[in-house]
């Protein structure tokens, strides 16, 4: 088992949020590690392969079992395979310019998390542990890019089925959904109950897009299409500008939430077994379980 310093994680992890403080809205972790080898090279160490599994480097599996304490601290967020830092992470590594004082305060805030006080911590975490930790994170990234190019290739109006699905499953009462052609805007209607008499309508926007973020512009202009009794849902694969979404928070009058491709499939994964089966065949999933060792 080699040992690798408190120093040298806090050397690698600052360099993962030097590269992020360049991408605000956060980077894919295979792309994070690419920048990363350039920024802070691995030692000859963390460049070998394990000795169990020839071809397997080091160095990732390191990076990404040395940012668990970052990520319970809160100062990283890893979300379907792209990372990216909160303001509470952007503060802090302004405040901790010293790698390892930097890194042991993520460590002290990753044993309050785990409720562990003991105050003897092993130096060496680089074994079986790391590997394990690494290998689950590699196998969520490479599960949701998958998911996420599937979606991506779906046809525009398999997707509004799949959006409609979705709302039939949260317990809602699809009333109309739009055929192929001009939408005029709106392309799912939807209520509380089966007549449509109680609570709000839900007014929904889908777009299957993406490549490039809808801007303020659009939000607006769907909100244009609400009445005041109305609840608008504006799903788009592609994401919304920060600006589009301030839009949406400062709503008052005209509810409005905004769903993209992550949100969308967090819903479908919490209703999937209420989803209707025709729907649900339009994103088929099976659970895998993994021992989530590292955590």
């Amino acid at each position: 088992m080699a040992e690798i310093t408190k120093k040298r994680q806090g050397q690698l992890v600052r360099g993962v949020f030097q590269i992020l403080l360049d991408n605000p809205d956060g980077l894919q972790a295979k792309d994070v590690l690419a920048k990363l080898e350039e920024l802070v090279p691995p030692t000859g160490f963390e460049a070998s392969t394990y000795p169990n599994r020839p071809g397997v480097r080091r160095y990732g599996k390191i990076v990404r079992f040395s940012t668990i304490p970052v990520v319970k601290a809160g100062w990283l967020v890893k979300n379907k395979g792209y990372w990216s830092l909160t303001d509470e992470g952007r503060a802090v590594y302004e405040r901790f310019v010293d790698p390892e004082a930097f890194y042991r305060e993520a460590r002290r805030l990753y044993r309050e998390w785990k409720a562990d006080q003991s105050p003897d911590e092993p130096e060496e975490i680089e074994d079986d542990t790391t590997q394990a930790a690494a290998t689950l994170e590699e196998a969520e990234e490479a599960a949701w890019l998958e998911i996420e190019t599937y979606l991506g290739s779906m046809s525009p109006y398999d997707f509004q089925d799949l959006v409609a699905g979705l709302l039939r499953g949260m317990g809602y009462h699809v009333d109309y959904v739009s055929p192929p052609g001009p939408d005029k805007g709106i392309d799912i209607i939807a209520n509380v109950d089966p007549l449509g008499v109680e609570g709000p309508r839900i007014k929904a926007q889908v777009k299957r897009k993406t490549t490039g973020k809808v801007a303020v512009d659009g939000v607006r202009g769907f909100m244009a299409l609400l009445g005041d009794s109305d609840v608008g849902l504006f799903v788009c694969a592609g994401g919304f500008t920060r600006d589009a979404e301030e839009e949406a928070r400062r709503q008052e009058k005209r509810r409005i939430m905004l769903l993209d491709l992550k949100g969308l499939f967090d819903l479908w994964i919490e209703h999937y077994d209420q989803i209707p089966e025709a729907q649900r065949r339009l994103l088929p999933l099976r659970p895998v379980y993994y021992l989530a060792l590292g955590e």
